[in-house]
């Protein structure tokens, strides 16, 4: 020290003012030192409350010195307490799981994956999701002891399986847990990568932050064995009335992850705007997206597609077509009753347009449409094309259809008009296929063309899938299905999200409210709509239209609504929303934990207090 002080004199007599800035930044860091240690928060006190299970439930009760050594925290008395294991979805097959928690480190998670080098960046991106949901486990919290044993995660998975995410990739997963003296082991098998994935997304919820004792625990011992009910578990969004960024939309994606929601509908354009960027054809965005930032690039969409992919998602495209076609179509003159009013004499809401199918040089357009967002979106194994709402009316409105009608000798009467449809259709399909280079099945909505006695004329049910927008209840359902077709349920009396909110083309409330709940988005079966013929039900879609709904609004729409969804569809159980309801509270924590701005459902009272809020019915 003395020899240190002395070599300081020196130097100081020697530059002085270097010594001054030495010494000033040395009391610098040391205040700055100081300050932290000053305003470092200590660990947080003990809650005030315990859990005890009485009778199936959770029941809050004091916590004081003379019983935290064996007191249970709330997360950690729901893991056990009841009869369903406190994961959403809801598992389908084998649970089982011991009463007890081990004490893991945050800091020793460890994973042991399978040798495939052609897929290690998928893997990597699906571990660090993982420790991403972990990490946020105990982000607001201080004091977290990391402490206990390391969480090994073995991966075996069927090294010869289709790396590719398809309509029909296997999703089943077995999870086994289990300890040694110094590691809590997870063991999780499936034929597939992307089953793999599902079974680490239940794992993460049975792992939880013990408040009381400030530490992560997981599961000690116990048995899952799982696989979804149907194959298409989906939401659609459109992004065409209001734009959504792509940050908003890797949101969406990340809460679909959580509940294993496995197609995210992306219906990208419609006549309000043309969001999609074409290398082929710029001027559709040019003039068709709101600005020139608010528009989804190539390479914008491909990103997308391999975020989905990680998360187990398939990214559907659609090009709704002929109706819904307007904004950017300004310079091809391929377009009929374009911006026309008074509208509601030519389309359902403003601004109308459609495709004019006697336009000869029109399918040239559409075939580099196909053939871009074939590329764009990985080469999708299953394509929309829309179909939705097409207007006799508006193309009755154009003196060049009727021109083109009657030289073939057609009238000008409804059912000719569904024959200029499905000759559209016809003509757009081919170009379709030419671009795919192979015959990919096609959904398309409900419409007169879905109708007896156009349907079986016009759409091969062995090629086409029907999507149903009309209530469950409707007779025309039963029709397609008696016919053969397989469908996709999105009746909207219980799966448009977007129902419920006040008028914006008139007073009032908008055409579809109510609202909706997540109860009766729960209890909305798709085997009850389909009666005798359950297994030409492929899945469901919750639709959020957007007229009414930007980013900013776009969390609290779709959750936790979407998560009531996504268990009806992997488990479908035979319960309904009451025996849920408890899980679902849960459930909208664990969103919002990992940064979902989830709708609160109740007080967070009901949630500190189960089965305490809903209404009990007399003599129940």
């Amino acid at each position: 020290m003395i020899l240190q002080k002395e070599n300081m004199k020196r130097f100081c007599s020697a530059d002085k003012i270097t010594c001054y800035i030495i010494t000033v930044l040395i009391i610098i860091t040391i205040i700055g030192a100081v300050i932290i240690i000053l305003n470092a928060t200590p660990p947080p006190d003990p809650p005030a409350w315990r859990y005890e299970c009485q009778q199936n439930r959770c029941v809050k009760m004091e916590l004081n010195q003379s019983n935290i050594d064996t007191a249970i925290s709330l997360p950690v008395c729901r893991l056990f307490c009841g009869e369903n294991v406190p994961v959403w979805p809801k598992p389908t097959e084998t649970i089982r799981l011991d009463p007890s928690t081990v004490r893991i480190k945050k800091s020793g998670i460890n994973f042991r994956r399978p040798s495939t080098r052609s897929v290690d960046s998928l893997w990597s991106a699906i571990e660090n999701r993982f420790t991403n949901q972990i990490e946020a486990k105990v982000a607001h919290t201080t004091g977290l002891k990391d402490e206990g044993k390391n969480l090994i995660i073995k991966f075996s998975v069927n090294e010869s399986s289709n790396y590719n995410l398809e309509s029909y990739t296997d999703e089943r997963y077995k999870l086994s847990l289990s300890q040694t003296s110094n590691e809590a082991i997870a063991e999780i098998k499936a034929e597939t990568i992307y089953g793999a994935r599902h079974g680490l997304e239940t794992l993460s919820q049975l792992i939880v932050y013990d408040d009381i004792r400030r530490e992560l625990q997981v599961v000690a011992e116990g048995e899952i064995s799982d696989s979804p009910v149907y194959k298409h578990r989906g939401l659609l969004l459109d992004t065409s009335r209001n734009y959504f960024s792509v940050e908003s939309l890797k949101r969406l994606i990340d809460a679909m992850a959580i509940v294993k929601l496995n197609v995210f509908h992306w219906h990208i354009t419609d006549s309000h705007s043309f969001p999609l960027v074409l290398k082929s054809h710029p001027d559709l965005t040019k003039y068709g997206a709101y600005t020139p930032k608010k528009v989804y690039t190539p390479e914008s969409i491909r990103d997308l597609v391999q975020y989905a992919r990680v998360r187990g998602v398939r990214v559907l495209p659609e090009f709704d077509a002929p109706a819904h076609v307007g904004e950017g179509w300004q310079k091809k003159d391929m377009t009929a009753c374009f911006n026309k009013q008074p509208w509601q004499d030519y389309c359902v809401e403003p601004p109308c347009g459609q495709l004019d199918p006697t336009v000869d040089g029109l399918y040239d357009v559409l075939e580099d449409i196909y053939r871009e967002m074939y590329d764009y979106f990985d080469s999708p194994d299953i394509f929309h094309m829309g179909g939705d709402e097409v207007s006799t009316g508006c193309w009755n409105s154009s003196e060049r259809i009727q021109k083109w009608m009657l030289a073939k000798g057609w009238k000008l009467e409804e059912k000719d008009f569904i024959e200029l449809w499905g000759y559209f259709q016809d003509n757009a399909l081919e170009r379709f296929d030419k671009v795919a280079g192979r015959k990919l099945p096609i959904i398309m909505w409900t419409s007169h063309l879905t109708e007896k006695p156009f349907v079986d004329k016009y759409l091969d049910k062995s090629r086409y899938i029907i999507q149903i927008w009309t209530t469950g209840a409707d007779p025309k359902v039963q029709d397609l299905l008696e016919l053969g077709y397989k469908l996709i349920v999105s009746n909207y009396d219980a799966l448009y999200l977007d129902c419920g909110f006040g008028g914006w083309v008139n007073d009032g409330n908008n055409w579809c409210s109510p609202f909706i709940g997540w109860q009766k988005v729960y209890d909305n079966r798709p085997d009850k709509i389909a009666g005798q013929y359950p297994s030409q039900i492929l899945g469901s879609e919750a639709a959020l239209w957007a007229e009414q709904v930007d980013e900013y609004t776009l969390d609290s729409r779709f959750w936790p609504r979407a998560s009531a969804l996504a268990e009806r569809l992997w488990s479908n159980p035979d319960t309904t929303w009451r025996e849920a309801e408890s899980r679902m509270l849960m459930h909208r924590e664990r969103l919002v934990e990992n940064g979902i701005g989830a709708e609160a459902l109740q007080p967070e009272w009901c949630l500190q207090n189960e089965n305490d809020c809903p209404i009990i019915k007399s003599g129940a």
